[in-house]
């Protein structure tokens, strides 16, 4: 029972860095990547429906993106929604598909970007804290002795600790590949 508790702070946190990784992959940096899209919903006969489910998203060159959809109908929605997301995209619309030029990054772009990178970090070290609390929580509800107790309490403190420094380094791996020119 004691494990338990245990094991389950350590797949919840495991999730939290995998999810993680996944919103780095988001952030993109200088190169063409079509994960870059993935929060993007389109709003297709009247319900958000993501991006990917409306087409297909391929990279022909280095810095640059294609979608080509599977309903010609929608590009005028995808054009608006990839237009709308904030993502500092210009799509260009040649009437079969969208293509778009990404960018080089400004300085002070990369430096929005690396903030944008500490805020998700962040994010996931209160996650993390969250986990620890209710873990620590349900150590407390069991019926063991006070060492017992400290014991399970400064095993999952340990896992913060080690979830928090991998935090950390992938924060600091992202923030490096968004400063290299």
């Amino acid at each position: 029972m004691n494990t338990e508790v245990i094991d389950l702070a350590k797949e919840r946190m495991s999730k939290t860095l995998e999810n993680l990784d996944s919103r780095f992959a988001t952030v993109r940096a200088g190169r063409a990547n079509p994960s870059s899209l993935d929060g993007i919903t389109v709003d297709y006969y009247g319900s958000q429906t993501p991006l990917k489910q409306l087409a297909t998203i391929s990279v022909p060159e280095a810095r640059q993106l294609l979608i080509k959809p599977f309903d010609r109908s929608c590009l005028a929605a995808i054009e608006k929604a990839i237009f709308e997301s904030n993502l500092g995209y210009t799509p260009n619309n040649d009437g079969e598909t969208i293509r778009i030029i990404i960018p080089v990054l400004t300085e002070e772009r990369r430096k929005e970007l690396t903030k944008q990178v500490r805020s998700m970090a962040e994010e996931a070290k209160v996650s993390v804290r969250n986990i620890r609390h209710d873990a620590n929580e349900e150590i407390e509800k069991q019926e063991i002795s006070e060492d017992e107790e400290k014991r399970l309490q400064n095993e999952v403190q340990d896992l913060v600790n080690q979830y928090n420094k991998l935090i950390d380094e992938k924060t600091k791996e992202k923030e490096n590949e968004l400063m290299t020119v």
